[in-house]
């Protein structure tokens, strides 16, 4: 019986020493189980986490850059960068050396004064729907609802005086002449060009795709004539709104420029200076969008009214 009950147990034994060599031969040659697909998922989920960390971290480290705040005073602050290939030829005007340029005090207070009034008296008339308005005083187009209207037409053009007109040549000029400084153009080649307007923004949403200025672009694209853009803040960051930042792209990092009242910020129009404005989040941000073709074809005159 002892005899009977041994040989049992070896045969149990060698049993599961069978099933045992059946299971390891069943086994990879490394040792390891197929992954299943759910494993499989969890390793896609931790390497697209992995990529998604660097680029924030790439992101954010492209936000470490140049920041011209607005409580800071620039005498002249320039950053050249390597021009393009986006401009026609038009010799000593085409940008040779191109950049970004901020001067602080360009205006006097009671200049900024007058524009604001010029660019409210017009805007009185209109008024987006959304969080940007615009007044141009050469075409007398102004933001009216999801639309525009012209000013002149719908005050028969009493609504502009010629001391407004003349304090605007006055700007223009002058704006016209440091662009002409610093990028070496001479007077006669360089062009007032459309379009060129007084801008108000604030918090508002968009109502129409006009409303979107946040948006990356390039001057030079959305307006075939522009080779050099310049802006006349008459606004300041933190006392009269927040946001409203206008931010170089660059492909290493960003370049911001704080809007500060009398601040005038101008570069080449080219794909070398993409930018975005970013959303302004309280107040009112004012300013002049003034900009300069080499292409007499784009030439347009000074308003009147």
């Amino acid at each position: 019986m002892k005899r009977s009950k041994e040989a049992g147990k070896e045969s149990k034994d060698a049993k599961g020493s069978s099933k045992e060599k059946a299971k390891k031969s069943s086994a990879p040659a490394n040792g390891r189980q197929p992954e299943s697909p759910y494993g499989m998922l969890r390793y896609a989920a931790r390497f697209l986490f992995v990529l998604a960390a660097i680029y924030i971290s790439s992101r954010s480290a492209r936000t470490e850059s140049t920041h011209l705040a607005a409580s800071d005073t620039y005498r002249l602050r320039r950053m050249n960068v390597s021009c393009s290939k986006d401009y026609e030829k038009f010799p000593g005007c085409s940008p040779q050396a191109c950049g970004r340029v901020v001067m602080d005090k360009f205006v006097r207070d009671e200049e900024i004064e007058g524009l604001i009034e010029i660019a409210e008296r017009g805007m009185s008339h209109g008024g987006s729907d959304g969080g940007a308005t615009i007044l141009d005083l050469h075409s007398g187009a102004v933001s009216r609802g999801k639309e525009f209207i012209n000013v002149y037409k719908a005050t028969k053009g009493a609504i502009f005086t010629k001391e407004d007109f003349a304090l605007y040549k006055t700007i223009k000029n002058r704006v016209k002449k440091a662009v002409e400084l610093e990028f070496k153009v001479p007077a006669k080649k360089l062009y007032l060009t459309h379009p060129t307007f007084f801008s108000r923004m604030t918090d508002r949403p968009a109502a129409t795709s006009h409303d979107e200025y946040w948006h990356p672009h390039i001057d030079r694209t959305t307006y075939p004539s522009f080779y050099y853009t310049s802006l006349l803040y008459l606004a300041t960051k933190q006392q009269d709104f927040d946001g409203g930042d206008f931010v170089f792209l660059d492909k290493s990092a960003n370049h911001t420029v704080e809007p500060r009242a009398g601040r005038l910020s101008f570069f080449t129009s080219g794909s070398e200076n993409v930018h975005r404005v970013t959303p302004v989040t309280q107040g009112t941000r004012y300013a002049i969008t003034i900009s300069f073709t080499c292409d007499k074809n784009f030439a347009i005159k000074d308003p009147s009214g």
